[in-house]
């Protein structure tokens, strides 16, 4: 399972239609393969900040299957136009266990 995080900074004022533009465009995420699912957090301290949380099954799930099909054109058309700075995405993979 890979995650990936994004601090997402909304252009102030626009936060109530990001939410909602937010709830419709993640139809659009949760149809691909390999998708687990998501979250979105508002940060309590600064007004027009959020973080988005995906779990994906594979790097590659996000990359190839998200970011190159129609439904991330749609997400882009929807979302993209709230950030500056335009964020930056990271992706995290669990450590090995040891017993």
């Amino acid at each position: 399972m890979i995650l990936e995080l994004a601090i997402l900074h909304v252009k102030a004022g626009k936060q109530l239609a990001f939410e909602n533009d937010f709830i419709t465009a993640s139809q659009y995420i949760a149809a691909i393969d390999g998708y687990i699912r998501h979250s979105l957090k508002k940060c309590i301290e600064v007004e027009n900040q959020y973080v988005l949380l995906v779990e994906w099954s594979s790097l590659e799930a996000h990359e190839i299957g998200f970011r190159q099909s129609p439904q991330y054109l749609k997400w882009k058309e929807l979302l993209h136009d709230y950030y500056d700075p335009f964020p930056q995405v990271f992706h995290y993979g669990d450590l090995p266990q040891k017993i």
